[in-house]
């Protein structure tokens, strides 16, 4: 197969040059200039479009098994190719949950029937009930990448010590859904001004904080790892700064959404429970530190937590409406709209933390883009103008503020496990 007109980014290239790709077997076999496609070989052009390592997105919900009527592993990887994304890890808050090998090499099984790479992470406790340790040494046997009982903290800190001990001795993280329980429920936004004009109960963002400078000590002592989940707030990213800064190994992630959108939004959109999730839309303070954290490396990782939920779940009062939002197919658009193009961060940093830093804290292979390498990339633009209504939604879910607006650049397909797919708009 030959992949003509491509622009390749990575630590290597900056996405000034054109190249062509062949890829022979399910890897790059040949880059040069003006290759020319062989007798009965197919060949795709480009078009200019950019080519990365494949992109990957370190914390979404595919929901399976227990809540299929939301998504699907299929439906689930399926968003996945269309945003970019050739390799996703996957939450336990499933039914059963998982907290045990069993339900580990179940996902990673359905997840081999599709051209995405699915690495669950595995429960902390069992259950997620916060109590005791799960097999986390058996769940890594059987392919789990980490340990989270996301949805909910690590509440206990003892349990979360342990969990740290445990967690480092094979080499892996735990990553915490930081949230002091007392301080935040039942909060339904950010706590604030716009939450008092709207009667609304709201989170304050210390809830959020407390529980991170606690797990930031704890890792601290222990010498665990522990990675930071969809961080939000301004006086969170300044502990994690200064925690990187003495030595602790602690990183953390960050959704497009939250250096997107603010929380002002809820008023302006009328209660539009697409606007829900958690932690909640911050303060513009907040999402330009959130910028200012990814421009200086502080926040190593841009996610999703793409959490889908069917419509009669979200077609509710804002304060009966679960939290999440969909976030696979979009996150690019807003990446590239927020950070690329007002030159907070040029291509390079942005695949370094779409494509290289996920799999550096999960200890995975990072893609290479060079020849002899397993193919494994992702294609996308940055001018292409459209717009992401129902028809062009993959997941099973359709709860995105992002629906029927017009965003900026688009991945356009994806190549791995021997797979090409293009993502063409309907």
């Amino acid at each position: 197969m030959l992949l003509k007109n491509l622009r390749p980014v990575s630590k290597e290239h900056n996405g000034k040059d054109t190249i062509d790709i062949r890829i022979q077997d399910g890897k790059i076999s040949e880059m040069g200039k003006s290759l020319k496609a062989e007798k009965g070989e197919d060949s795709h052009d480009f078009e200019g479009a950019y080519v990365s390592p494949g992109w990957m997105d370190m914390h979404i919900h595919l929901r399976e098994p227990g809540y299929e009527h939301k998504e699907t592993i299929k439906t689930g990887c399926a968003a996945a190719a269309f945003g970019g994304f050739t390799a996703v890890a996957c939450m336990p808050n499933t039914k059963p949950a998982t907290h045990t090998r069993d339900v580990v090499e179940y996902i990673i099984k359905k997840g081999n029937e599709t051209p995405i790479d699915v690495h669950p992470i595995g429960c902390v406790t069992k259950d997620r009930a916060g109590k005791s340790i799960a097999e986390m040494g058996d769940m890594k046997d059987g392919g789990a990448v980490a340990f989270s009982d996301d949805g909910d903290p690590v509440y206990d800190s003892q349990v979360m010590r342990v969990a740290l001990e445990y967690s480092s001795m094979l080499g892996m993280p735990i990553i915490n859904h930081e949230e002091d329980l007392e301080l935040s429920r039942p909060g339904h936004m950010n706590e604030g001004r716009v939450s008092t004009r709207l009667g609304l109960d709201g989170t304050p963002s210390i809830a959020e904080e407390t529980m991170i400078a606690r797990d930031i000590l704890l890792a601290e002592y222990t010498g665990g790892h522990i990675h930071v989940a969809h961080i939000s707030t301004k006086g969170a990213v300044d502990l994690v700064r200064e925690g990187k800064k003495k030595g602790i190994n602690v990183t953390t992630e960050v959704c497009a959404h939250h250096f997107d959108l603010t929380d002002e939004e809820i008023e302006k959109q009328k209660f539009n429970t697409n606007f829900k999730m958690h932690p909640p839309l911050r303060t513009q303070e907040d999402v330009d530190a959130m910028i200012e954290g990814l421009v200086d490396g502080t926040i190593d990782v841009i996610c999703t937590d793409h959490a889908p939920h069917a419509i009669e779940e979200k077609e509710v009062e804002f304060i009966y409406a679960p939290n999440g939002i969909i976030g696979l197919e979009t996150a690019w658009s807003i990446s590239n709209m927020r950070l690329f193009k007002t030159k907070k961060l040029n291509l390079q940093q942005l695949v370094e933390k779409l494509s290289y830093n996920p799999r550096k804290i999960l200890n995975l292979e990072v893609p290479a883009l060079e020849e002899g390498a397993q193919a494994n990339l992702t294609f996308f633009n940055t001018d292409e103008e459209w717009t992401f209504d129902q028809k062009n939604v993959r997941s099973k879910s359709k709860n995105s503020p992002y629906l029927n607006k017009k965003l900026t650049g688009r991945a356009v397909g994806i190549f791995n496990r021997g797979e090409l797919v293009i993502n063409e708009l309907r």
